[in-house]
């Protein structure tokens, strides 16, 4: 029986959106339990013979800077939620709350995996092949090192291995062009760490690949700078968003356009159920000593219940051992084990 916490206070919807997914999910997996997080009044209401209502007296809103989420709101729903995880009663938590908020307190709460200096937001992109492209960092660090970026090209192949069953996932370093001469110091000395690290057997780096390649599917991972990996992630949700708002137009058009846009529909919107970003929401918060899953603010009922599916299957196939396996193997190119963190990590929304 796989157990998740779930804080149902996140998210700019909130329990509306949150208990129904949950509702749906705990109808589809037999073999879960959830532990609903929040404010009692809020949950009372909710019965499921699988399901544990755990009592919150706080919410972390959207707009909360972290400084409160962290020290002023010490029984917020995000921070009971990752709580379970840390005294072991969760295999893993999800929240669509504050990105920043939530990166910090599960840093806090959990604390990072020795070898590990910063944790980084993993997620899914669709490509041309039919499937997804693993990019992380989507914004839990918008200025990232060398050492960072191979930190994200070892947790990256664990989440693969797990996810997606690819024991030997292929790992991309994010660029603007192929050559290894290009990019600014700190891509070139990545180059340099990643090149080392895949000649020794630890990732299987293929090189440099530039911003269309993420969808094109060229590498199973991406590693970037939480700057540029979150851009590229809503440029993504647009993609799908711009499809179904030129099929609407394109009907409400003269008799031409309206001909055209039903002769077009089939494959447009088989295109925009593609692209369509809830089906990959659920982003993994990787380096810490235990699982926290982000989905995003806006999501709905479906992309939420991606989001504890995604959490649910990383748990059943044990993605925490996985990464500390991959760590340990990786051991000589990582940081020393408790070496000191960075904290200048500003999260951007996802």
């Amino acid at each position: 029986m796989i157990t998740l916490a779930v804080d149902c206070m996140g998210g700019d919807h909130g329990p509306r959106i949150t208990l129904a997914a949950c509702r749906r999910f705990l109808d589809d997996h037999a073999d879960a339990r959830l532990l609903l997080v929040g404010l009692p009044e809020v949950l009372q209401g909710f019965a499921h013979e699988r399901a544990t209502l755990v009592p919150a007296s706080q919410v972390v809103t959207m707009d909360d800077p972290v400084e409160i989420a962290l020290r002023r709101k010490k029984d917020s729903s995000m921070r009971v939620a990752i709580q379970q995880v840390k005294d072991g009663k969760a295999a893993a938590a999800v929240s669509a709350g504050n990105t920043g908020a939530l990166m910090a307190i599960a840093r806090y709460v959990l604390k990072t995996l020795d070898g590990i200096d910063r944790p980084a937001i993993a997620g899914q992109l669709p490509n041309a092949k039919g499937g997804s492209t693993t990019v992380l960092d989507l914004g839990a660090n918008v200025n990232s090192t060398a050492q960072h970026l191979l930190e994200f090209a070892v947790l990256g192949s664990a989440l693969d291995s797990v996810l997606k069953g690819k024991e030997n996932p292929t790992v991309g370093l994010l660029n603007i062009g192929e050559e290894a001469i290009k990019g600014n110091d700190v891509i070139k000395k990545a180059g340099e760490l990643l090149r080392q690290a895949g000649q020794s057997g630890q990732i299987n780096f293929v090189g440099n690949v530039e911003g269309n390649d993420i969808f094109k599917g060229t590498a199973d991972i991406v590693v970037c700078d939480g700057f540029v990996g979150n851009v590229a992630l809503k440029a993504s949700e647009g993609l799908a968003g711009m499809v179904g708002g030129f099929l609407k137009q394109e009907f409400s058009r003269t008799v031409f356009t309206k001909i055209s846009a039903i002769v077009a529909y089939p494959v447009l919107s088989a295109f925009k159920k593609r692209v369509d970003h809830r089906r990959y929401n659920g982003a993994a918060l990787l380096g810490l000593r235990g699982l926290v899953f982000k989905s995003h603010g806006s999501a709905d009922e479906v992309a939420f219940g991606q989001a504890i599916g995604r959490a649910y299957d990383a748990a059943r196939n044990n993605l925490l051992d996985r990464v500390r396996d991959r760590i340990a193997s990786a051991a000589p190119f990582l940081l020393p084990p408790n070496a000191p963190v960075d904290s200048d990590a500003t999260p951007a929304p996802l």
